[in-house]
């Protein structure tokens, strides 16, 4: 079986959470003998084509970009040779752009559509956009959602005519560079153990302003790592609020964030909107076995970290009871590695790469099936 995956970036570009999705269900459909190919855009797609052992990725050049909708007037040329070679093509939603492509031939094969997100911050542009997106979602033949919560909260999956399919993003820990213990004993001597640990981008739904008014009169260190639009602002915040049990440790590279991860009491994840639709730091932190502490946003946040199982959840952008669950798991530490341990169990369950990638793989022989039998799933 050929799958072409859709999706606006991909490594070395950028190196978000759905990127890193689509290189763990990639490793895993390939181990399975799926070929696969990743088509993409980029501001300077040099090498146009990058073969990795997971599979080949084909950059087209970005014309344009307009409220983070990467548009290709190359991909549009382009995009019809690769679907060609494709027996199943696989959209990861929202990128508008690729809406646009299954338009122009995106509908002589099998489709199915990942759905991440919904389109949160551009309302503006969501009035223009909606007939497209509806035109798009009902015409592939399966729409996947992340988590059963999202599926609920969703007004765009509410009213599709067929229900979601549910499967988790999910990451193999074979994946992830192990800490040497030259690693962990620099970070230990750096920023010691038994902390409360953020890792991501700093973007403005991460809810990382809350997060720091928590740390106020908090009795225990809180750990940022990242890089993002929202740097400068936190480090201004933090000065302003004198917080010293507060380290902002800027971008780490991954073998740095796994030592941090093994060091940490716990992992604090206050994202408040609900752009914050999965959280794959949620995933890591799990995978890791550590008590989490989240925001109920409706979103697939509360399915990886469920309340009073794997950690607590708290109401989005509420200092307060942010600080209370903070100093609940500081306080306990039975009940933190009780929490711990029960991630652990569950991201076993639910949340690996190789889960992903064979109900993935079914989804794809579903579809394949419908077609050939000329029926819609």
């Amino acid at each position: 079986m050929r799958v072409l995956h859709v999706y606006k970036t991909y490594y070395p570009d950028t190196l978000g959470g759905i990127e890193q999705v689509l290189f763990q269900l990639t490793r895993g459909l390939a181990g399975m003998g799926i070929e696969n190919r990743i088509f993409t855009v980029s501001p300077d797609p040099h090498p146009a084509v990058i073969v990795r052992p997971e599979s080949q990725v084909h950059r087209a050049r970005t014309t344009v970009e307009v409220a983070s909708n990467a548009v290709s007037l190359q991909a549009l040329m382009q995009f019809r040779a690769h679907l060609r070679w494709a027996d199943v093509v696989h959209y990861q939603f929202p990128w508008p752009f690729a809406d646009l492509l299954h338009e122009v031939g995106g509908g002589m094969r099998a489709s199915v559509v990942s759905y991440q997100s919904d389109v949160v911050r551009q309302k503006w542009l969501l009035k223009l956009y909606r007939p497209l997106m509806q035109r798009f979602l009902r015409s592939v033949d399966a729409v996947v959602a992340t988590s059963p919560g999202y599926v609920r909260s969703s007004p765009v999956l509410g009213a599709l005519p067929r229900a979601p399919r549910i499967i988790a993003n999910g990451m193999d820990e074979d994946t992830c560079a192990p800490a040497r213990p030259e690693t962990l004993a620099r970070w230990r001597a750096e920023v010691g153990e038994g902390f409360f640990f953020f890792v991501g981008v700093l973007r403005y739904y991460k809810g990382l302003h809350v997060l720091l008014e928590a740390a106020r009169g908090f009795d225990g260190q809180v750990v940022i790592a990242g890089d993002g639009p929202e740097a400068d602002e936190l480090g201004r915040q933090a000065q302003a609020l004198g917080l010293a049990n507060v380290r902002l440790l800027g971008r780490v590279d991954d073998e740095d964030k796994h030592a941090l991860l093994q060091l940490c009491r716990a992992f604090v994840f206050p994202s408040h909107l609900r752009s914050e639709a999965f959280g794959m730091s949620l995933v890591e932190a799990a995978m890791h076995g550590k008590p989490m502490i989240s925001c109920d946003i409706d979103t697939g946040t509360s399915y990886i970290n469920v309340d009073g199982v794997t950690g607590w959840t708290v109401p989005p952008a509420d200092g307060a009871a942010l600080h209370d669950a903070m100093c609940r798991l500081q306080a306990n530490l039975p009940q933190a590695t009780a929490f711990g341990v029960a991630a652990r169990e569950r991201y076993h369950q639910l949340f690996t790469a190789r889960h992903m990638a064979h109900a993935y793989a079914q989804v794809y022989e579903d579809v394949l099936r419908q077609r050939i039998a000329g029926r819609t799933p």
